[in-house]
This record gives structure tokens, sequence and C-alpha cells, in this order.
């Protein structure tokens, strides 16, 4: 059965630029929401970006949340692994390999490729969270040597607490992973320091 089973846009490579960048919006956001930010960080890459399945109030998000900073854990595990087969089924309806793929998420999207990246790092090579927070209070002892992160966050975030984004990446480099942690004079909203860090982070 195929597992595209997520609204989502595709856009092809130009050229012989081989980098995929998976797209992964905020609460409220959709599938074309990101397709302007990917373009800007890669002229050139593929950019696959799908919608959120969940719905709180209409909006479209990656897993349920009980409130504000409180998600719904069991839920995140069951949607990172959905997320996870829909990037495996692309790879192989777009024709392209995980190991070129770079997650990009803001805000719930970040969270959830978090999740990925601690369930499922398979499917990623280097994932960019924008605005991240621990998603699981207790993930898997996942292996993630050779694994490429990049946490950009604001200093004065009242969703994330910077405290909060500290211990994801030292969640993250405990396993393995390369992470640089960005922390920006900003709030959740993204500011141009954002763009400058990932670009300079993409390109290394």
């Amino acid at each position: 059965m195929s597992q595209l089973n997520f609204v989502h846009r595709y856009v092809p490579a130009e050229g012989e630029n081989s980098r995929v960048l998976l797209l992964l919006h905020g609460t409220g956001g959709n599938e074309n929401d990101m397709l302007p930010l990917g373009r800007e960080f890669d002229r050139t890459a593929a950019l696959l970006s799908p919608r959120g399945n969940v719905s709180e109030n209409g909006m479209p998000r990656f897993f349920r949340r009980f409130a504000e900073g409180v998600f719904d854990e069991e839920d995140v595990i069951r949607r990172a692994h959905e997320l996870a087969d829909f990037v495996t089924a692309a790879a192989s309806t777009y024709s392209f390999h995980p190991a070129d793929v770079t997650a990009i998420g803001y805000s719930n999207g970040a969270n959830v490729s978090a999740a990925m990246m601690l369930l499922r790092p398979e499917v990623l090579s280097r994932v960019v969270m924008l605005r991240a927070m621990v998603p699981l209070s207790d993930p898997a002892g996942t292996d993630l040597t050779g694994k490429r992160v990049l946490i950009s966050s604001g200093a004065s975030d009242p969703i994330v607490p910077v405290e909060n984004a500290q211990r994801l990446a030292a969640l993250l480099e405990q396993r393995g992973a390369n992470v640089e942690l960005a922390i920006h004079q900003a709030s959740h909203g993204l500011v141009p320091a954002d763009l400058a860090v990932v670009k300079r982070w993409l390109a290394a």
C-alpha cells in the first residue's frame, strides 16, 4: 500500500543538485507555506512539503497536543513514524535517496523533525530545527552518529524557552549527533539571523 498519505507538494531539483529539502510547516500552515523559504535556502534543490495530518480547530499540525508545549506523546510517536514512512515512499516515487534529505522544520514542524530524528534517523541526513523543543520525555537511545543538526532558537521565545532548546541539543549530542545551537535576539517568529545561520550551515 502506498504511504504517500500526506497532502503534499513536490518540486523537482534543477540541474545536478541531489539535495532534497523536506519542509515542515508550523501550526496552521500547509504544504505551500515553506516553499519560498526552501527556495531561498537552496535555489536548485528538490522540495518536498507535506501538510500535517492532524487538525487543531481547523489548523493543520503534525501531531496532537494537550496544551501549549504539552504534547500527546503517543501521538507524537505515531505521527513521526507516519511521516518517516511518507518520506520513504516519496523517495521511491520521486527517485531520491534518504541520504540526500535535509529536513527544515518550523515550530510544530521542527518538533516532529526532532521526533523523526530520534525515532527514525534513517530517513534523514540533516535537520534544521527552527524554534524546536524536546518532543518526547523518554526517547529511545538511537545512535545518531554522523547526523548533523542545527537548532535555531529565540532568546525571548515565550513558547520555547532557551533551556528547552538546550536540553534538546544535549539529548541529540548524547546520541552522537553533530549539533549546532544558535540563539538569536528573537521571539518565536523568524528573523534575518535565522536565515543567515541556516544558509551558512547548509553550505558547510
